[in-house]
């Protein structure tokens, strides 16, 4: 019987252990060739693009021969003014690229001894650097799309006689929204948030090309499905595959969620519910690599991004 990939040695080519050993050094290197590929590592002035750089070593920082702008490796990313040390944040992806159902912030602060505060804010500007990847994409070929609601939880009543049918909208929080997932057979993901279920028919039209074969479930919303693509519909009532049409790609997106929901964050709900969404469709995308290539992955993807301006500063706004 063959081994499964990810109980193989193959998908574990970077550890905790490799990334201590390397030392500080070796980790602000890895830091700079992921920062500047194409020079090598060699610094380019961020303001000018100007390649001719002085080395101030004593500080890490870099000073721009043509317009005397200093900088350092990650300014101007999502970790600029940056507290933790390069081996540390190299340990916090290495973490974070682990957890198959993601990574509480809780479990990330006790990890790296740090404050919670501090885990929380960069768990979530490693979701946004990942959300990067997915920026313009368009998907093509077979693909699947579904949506299920998350929060909007409603305490039962006590007693029994004060109970209300809580799957009726009218005895629901109001909070409930949905996230839609768009699916390629054996491709990409996109996943987005939404109010209701029904809105996702624009999206499937943004975003995928025509000449698409979509798949999708027989609410009623997805009729339209059948004016501009060659849509398969399958009736869950009766089956989840017939042979000719299923979502189960889809479901497989919604499971992720689901348990990192209920096993991991114990709720994503709210204003965050997008960046969960958006990283567990990136997990989904990346499960068949090995985790030195996630790793690389994620950081490549926060060098190349700008300062985040949602989470830049962000317990100072919240506090």
């Amino acid at each position: 019987m063959a081994q499964h990939f990810l109980l193989s040695a193959k998908a574990r080519t970077l550890s905790l252990k490799a990334v201590y050993q390397m030392g500080e050094e070796k980790a602000y290197e890895t830091f700079r060739r992921l920062r500047w590929p194409e020079t090598d590592g060699e610094a380019v002035c961020p303001k000018c693009g100007c390649v001719e750089t002085y080395d101030i070593t004593s500080r890490r920082r870099f000073k721009c021969v043509a317009c005397h702008n200093q900088f350092s490796v990650t300014s101007g990313t999502i970790f600029a003014s940056r507290k933790l040390s390069f081996t540390d944040l190299l340990a916090a992806i290495v973490i974070f690229v682990n957890g198959a159902k993601g990574v509480a912030a809780l479990q990330l602060s006790r990890d790296l001894d740090c404050q919670y505060k501090t885990a929380f804010v960069l768990a979530h500007k490693l979701r946004e650097a990942m959300a990067l990847e997915a920026q313009n994409r368009t998907l093509s070929g077979t693909v699947e799309v579904d949506g299920a609601y998350f929060g909007g939880y409603a305490r039962p009543a006590n007693h029994k006689e004060n109970r209300r049918d809580r799957r009726f909208l009218a005895n629901q929080s109001g909070k409930r929204q949905s996230v839609i997932i768009l699916r390629e057979r054996h491709g990409r993901s996109l996943a987005f948030m939404a109010k209701r279920e029904a809105d996702g028919m624009e999206l499937v039209e943004a975003r995928v090309a025509s000449g698409a074969v979509v798949h999708a479930d027989e609410a009623n919303h997805w009729d339209a499905l059948h004016d501009r693509f060659n849509a398969k519909r399958i009736n869950h009532s009766e089956c989840y595959s017939d042979g000719l049409a299923c979502t189960n790609w889809a479901e497989s997106y919604f499971s992720r969620l689901r348990r990192a929901e209920i096993g991991t964050h114990h709720s994503i709900a709210g204003p965050y519910l997008a960046a969960y969404a958006v990283e567990m469709a990136w997990r989904e995308d990346h499960r068949r690599a090995p985790n030195g290539d996630q790793a690389a992955l994620v950081t490549a993807s926060a060098m190349a991004s700008r300062q985040s301006r949602n989470w830049a500063g962000y317990w100072q706004r919240a506090a």
